[in-house]
């Protein structure tokens, strides 16, 4: 569960708190189409759920009008990918398909795929107040929180409402200005190499 560190955790159940599910489902008006990365505890609830340990999200199509997005922060060493597969999606999701995405992730702002997928692509960003986020371990709230900050990145044509609703969990940051630009050296929407042909 980390951001490009090494993994201090082989668990992929870190579920959601439920402030922040609650947040979501407002922002959805109650309904979360997918969640790609769901388990046996998760609380989200959606439509459709992939369990992580039965399916692999990142090989389904996101085809739905509301996702969100909860990835395994740490490599997944079976499947060889990372975080950054999991955010192409969301990308991928918004442009081709025009779903709305939420997506809770570590603020790893320097990392290539922020530089890819978030940057120039996201609508905008909530940088949590709370600085060590507890998550849910096999639904419930204990342990220690994460190791460093999480954000909640959003993709979508709704900014206003967005940033109406997650101000109360932090800073909001609009990312619209952004979008199409190129950020850092140039970048595309190109899949990572656990896709390619």
């Amino acid at each position: 569960m980390t951001a490009g560190r090494k993994v201090n955790s082989l668990s992929r159940d870190w579920g959601t708190p439920p402030k922040y599910v609650d947040a979501v489902k407002r922002f959805f008006d109650g309904t979360i189409s997918l969640d790609p990365c769901s388990s046996t505890w998760s609380i989200v609830k959606a439509e459709t759920e992939w369990m992580l340990r039965e399916q692999d999200g990142l090989k389904e199509e996101w085809d739905y009008p509301t996702i969100y997005v909860n990835p395994p922060y740490g490599a997944d060493r079976e499947r060889g990918s990372t975080i950054k597969h999991w955010l192409y999606k969301c990308a991928y999701a918004e442009r081709n398909y025009h779903s709305e995405v939420l997506a809770l992730v570590p603020v790893a702002t320097n990392t290539r795929h922020w530089k890819e997928y978030v940057w120039g692509r996201a609508t905008a960003v909530c940088f949590l107040y709370d600085t060590r986020l507890h998550f849910l371990v096999k639904g419930m709230d204990k342990g220690k929180g994460a190791p460093m900050s999480c954000a909640m990145i959003y993709w979508g044509p709704r900014y206003k409402e967005f940033e109406d609703l997650f101000v109360e969990f932090g800073a909001v940051v609009d990312l619209r200005a952004l979008q199409g630009k190129v950020i850092g050296k140039k970048v595309s929407l190109r899949q990572p190499k656990l896709f390619a042909d």
